[in-house]
């Protein structure tokens, strides 16, 4: 009977003796808990890792998008500057040949109509006129043509006569006044 049991453990074709594991052993492939511990902490360790690169790669994005936002909108704010410079620079020509006009008495009733709506114009673009008599010059805003005698030294370095008036939109300056400014000289 002994001889049975061996030719049963034994295979068909070969005398070698195979062994039958006990079911309690571990099975062929199965790690061990410490392996899978490790294996398991890697793959987390891994996870983390990539999370965090989408996440910045997700916060680059978003603050690329809020920087273009910025940048159109600041765009479109000087092209629309842009624009109402153009505007105003192909218009003043025409405008100042109605000044002069206006100063000299040759203005027919229907060419004051288009002046006066040439200036509701401007002054809805935000246009403000340059250069008063009397004020003080400013070398931003004023352009000096010549020089007249001031009397005293209040009025040095004062607008005597305006040439040509000067235009900007805010604080941008658009046309320099072209003035004459008072010099105070106590030799004279």
């Amino acid at each position: 009977m002994q001889e049975e049991e061996d030719a049963e453990q034994r295979g068909p074709e070969s005398n070698e003796r195979i062994e039958i594991e006990d079911p309690e052993s571990e099975e062929i492939g199965e790690e061990k808990p410490e392996q899978k511990i490790a294996k398991m902490r890697d793959e987390l360790k891994n996870c983390r890792h990539e999370k965090q690169e989408y996440m910045d790669g997700w916060q680059r994005a978003k603050a690329d998008y809020v920087n273009a936002l910025k940048r159109f909108e600041t765009d479109v704010k000087t092209s629309e500057f842009r624009g109402k410079v153009r505007a105003v620079e192909t218009l003043l020509p025409a405008f100042d040949a109605l000044e002069r006009a206006k100063e000299h008495g040759d203005v027919p009733d229907g060419f004051m109509g288009i002046a006066k709506q040439l200036e509701s114009a401007f002054a809805s673009l935000g246009l403000e006129e340059i250069g008063k008599v009397g004020a003080r010059f400013d070398p931003m805003i004023h352009d000096a043509i010549g020089q007249d005698f001031a009397e005293s030294l209040e009025t040095d370095d004062t607008i005597t006569v305006v040439l040509e008036k000067g235009w900007r939109i805010g604080d941008d300056v658009i046309r320099p006044a072209k003035v004459r400014v008072a010099h105070f000289s106590p030799e004279v």
